[in-house]
């Protein structure tokens, strides 16, 4: 798995203009697609020094079932959160949608061939330390795997994460394994592709799809396709498999302090081994959005199964 680090591109002026910052944008967006991580030693948008100090200041709610922080840009909603001063939250959210707006600018600049193809999603501030989290097997981040919501069905949309190290001292420490087009090979059917097929097509699941279509109808959400029943269940499978992580490739990374990194992470493996204090914001880039479309998983698990996952 490539980690590339980006020259030539400043965050006032992005590639420049012309057909040569077009063709440049189209193929960032194209190596993302694949599998590529582009890395920025620094932050490549717009960061205030007093935005980082405030967060390294601020410590998370003691509620267990907090993984992070997390804001949600089409609402303005803050979760994960608790203080009595309510100025203590007002800055908080200022400050986390300032990184999205940001983080939105700086996509549209790097990879514009999305501009106006991607849905927003949300943004986290993870001031956890990583290594030696107490958590249950499923949301433990420091197994391999590929990322599925199990709120937020994307239908065969692609997951694009944003993420920035604010830590001043140390660096993130990452593994990350083969891309999806050789994972799902490899994997897919083991994990049981085509059970959680037919289990997607019984009756039972499309009388739940029926519903699904009556919530959506009253602006209740996506609909969860196959395609999703099964990137979820094998979210859960990689990380349940001790096979699978013990022996499958691994390449480990460290994003130093002050760093800025992007990646497609339904596509790349991944786990976080150390590492506190990140920020991250994620956009649901649309198929049709896609410089290579057949680089998508979904496209990948049809033509393994031979038939579509999602209408």
């Amino acid at each position: 798995m490539a980690v590339l680090e980006v020259s030539g591109y400043t965050g006032t002026s992005g590639w420049g203009r012309g057909e040569d910052a077009a063709e440049q944008a189209r193929n960032c967006c194209a190596e993302l697609e694949a599998g590529a991580i582009f890395f920025f030693p620094s932050v490549p948008f717009e960061l205030p020094e007093s935005d980082r100090s405030s967060l390294l200041a601020r410590k998370q709610s003691g509620l267990r079932y907090h993984k992070n922080i997390s804001y949600r840009p089409k609402t303005g909603e803050l979760r994960g959160f608790s203080s009595t001063a309510p100025d203590d939250t007002a800055e908080l959210t200022r400050i986390m949608q300032n990184y999205s707006r940001e983080s939105v600018r700086f996509v549209e600049r790097f990879l514009s061939p999305y501009i106006g193809r991607y849905s927003l999603d949300c943004a986290s501030y993870r001031p956890i330390e990583e290594a030696g989290r107490d958590l249950s097997l499923h949301k433990r981040n420091d197994l391999l795997h590929v990322d599925a919501f199990p709120t937020r069905p994307t239908g065969g949309d692609r997951i694009l994460r944003v993420f920035t190290n604010i830590n001043p001292l140390r660096a993130r420490s990452w593994i990350v394994g083969d891309g999806f087009d050789l994972l799902a090979p490899r994997h897919a059917r083991e994990a049981g592709l085509e059970r959680v097929m037919r289990r997607h097509q019984s009756l039972t699941a499309r009388l739940w799809r029926r519903g699904g279509q009556i919530l959506r109808m009253a602006g209740g959400g996506n609909e969860r396709t196959a395609y999703d029943a099964f990137m979820l269940h094998f979210h859960v499978w990689l990380k349940e498999n001790e096979a699978f992580q013990r022996n499958c490739t691994k390449l480990a990374i460290d994003f130093p302090p002050g760093s800025t990194w992007l990646v497609y992470t339904d596509y790349v493996p991944h786990a976080v081994l150390t590492g506190q204090f990140a920020l991250e914001q994620t956009f649901i880039v649309h198929q049709q959005g896609m410089v290579t479309p057949e680089k998508a998983p979904i496209r990948i698990l049809e033509a393994l199964q031979r038939r579509r996952l999602a209408a």
